[in-house]
């Protein structure tokens, strides 16, 4: 800690704040691609305020691009770098404010971003910015990166290391205090069903969100169909139901959620198929149905499938995300967060086997690896060195299973930016950053990159 860099940072406060809300004001969700602006004209938009901040600020920022920034400050041979991300999943329903406006209420920013990771890539340009101001010493030079399409397929940080430097050692403010040294590997599987039925199931909206919303069509009178309501309904869900020509809608409303924590939502395509499961349909209709119910069950972790294991990296997830059901059968995007002693291969496999009776074909499969960074080296040891003395509490490191940018990069752990026992719900309606949380997230920051890059 210190005391100069620590009244800047609380000097800055309203600057701060603004500039948070100004950056949650862009709906960075991926768009089509455009020249200069790879994911869609908003990302960019994001992007570009990032720079214009930095460079008002006094550091150089260089585009690259349109995949990613670099805001850079100090000297030295090695690099620190903090990297964040401006992107940021579909809002989804359910807000009570809305979710680019970025209101306060409460003493909180409500908008999509401003945990996952808006509000902590702007912290962090506060942070360093105060230590600028400071006139600390430097011993490494410090890079703020800013990548743009961390939520669908990491194409910035691939960018990035074709063209650009990587860090010496790296931390990613986009996970949890005291900080995540483990992560669980990642593999999301999209599998086609040409299955002939005359059920319809969409919904959901990226693999990686629990999905909070499934529109079903069931070939059977609204009658029929309202004796297995309560299947969706005892677990908290919402069900609108509307008989039309040949058959019933059905409108299912759970709970958003990141998909690394299925167990913080309510998944509404899980509902529908053990809805359509537990009707009286015939035939094809009927196999398929019983197939994917069997296959997924409510289930969080893969039990049903058999692929359920736990090490010292954390126990499986499995989130069925997205599916899209039409006369020519369905393709549905799943997201697994997987040990890193398990191999994606034995998932992929347990994934096929349980959909083997729909003749499932492989069309698109992404696939991350474990990261893991020593709890006795330098970046770890001094990062929790960081978080006791700010808070006055030794905390141990953990294991997630989400995906953070520092899987990018060899040398990388991430920090922050959500305190123990403080959610401010990522990937969910209502999403958050207290004002608070906000300030206490800058002076960490700041005292991370002293630590890591400032003379000692």
């Amino acid at each position: 800690m210190n005391k100069k860099v620590d009244a800047i940072i609380e000097s800055s406060k309203d600057a701060l704040i603004n500039s948070i809300q100004e950056s949650i004001r862009f709906p960075s969700v991926e768009g089509e691609p455009k020249q200069g602006a790879p994911f869609g004209e908003a990302v960019n938009d994001a992007l570009l305020h990032a720079l214009n901040l930095g460079k008002e600020m006094g550091f150089e920022v260089t585009n690259l691009d349109g995949y990613a920034g670099c805001i850079d400050y100090g000297e030295g041979e090695e690099m620190l770098g903090v990297v964040c991300h401006l992107d940021v999943v579909p809002e989804g329903e359910g807000w009570l404010y809305p979710p680019y406006a970025a209101e306060i209420h409460d003493g909180k920013i409500y908008g999509r971003g401003a945990m996952d990771d808006k509000g902590p890539a702007i912290c962090a340009m506060y942070a360093l910015h105060a230590i600028k101001e400071a006139g600390l010493p430097m011993r490494r030079r410090v890079r703020i990166i800013l990548g743009t399409n961390e939520e669908t397929g990491w194409g910035c940080m691939n960018h990035y290391k074709k063209v650009a430097e990587i860090p010496t050692l790296t931390f990613s403010p986009d996970a949890d205090y005291p900080l995540v040294n483990s992560e669980k590997g990642i593999y999301h599987p999209t599998f086609k069903c040409a299955v002939k039925t005359n059920i319809r199931v969409n919904g959901g909206t990226r693999a990686n969100v629990v999905c909070g919303k499934a529109e079903v069509f069931a070939p059977l009178p609204a009658r029929e169909v309202e004796k297995q309501l309560h299947i969706a309904t005892e677990r908290g869900m919402s069900v609108e139901i509307k008989e039309v020509s040949g058959g019933t809608k059905l409108l299912i409303v759970g709970q958003d959620a990141h998909g690394s924590m299925p167990e913080h939502g309510k998944n509404a395509m899980q509902a529908a198929f053990a809805i359509l499961a537990s009707l009286p349909l015939e035939g094809e209709d009927k196999r398929v149905a019983e197939i994917l119910h069997n296959a997924f069950k409510f289930d969080m972790h893969g039990e049903s499938m058999g692929i359920d294991r736990t090490d010292s990296s954390g126990r499986l997830t499995l989130n069925p995300g997205v599916i899209e059901w039409n006369e020519d059968g369905f393709e549905l995007a799943i997201d697994v967060r997987h040990p890193t002693s398990m191999a994606f291969a034995e998932v992929r496999g347990g994934i096929e086997k349980a959909l083997a009776g729909l003749k499932p074909e492989l069309i698109h499969e992404k696939q991350q690896d474990g990261h893991f960074i020593p709890e006795d080296s330098e970046l770890v040891s001094k990062l929790l060195k960081v978080y006791e003395a700010r808070t006055g509490k030794y905390e141990a490191p953990l294991a997630i299973g989400g995906g953070t940018y520092a899987r990018a990069f060899p040398n990388a752990v991430a920090f922050g930016c959500e305190k123990p026992g403080i959610s401010g719900p990522i990937h969910m309606p209502n999403e958050y950053l207290g004002i608070d949380e906000a300030m206490f997230d800058t002076h960490m920051i700041a005292d991370a990159i002293i630590a890591l890059a400032c003379e000692e």
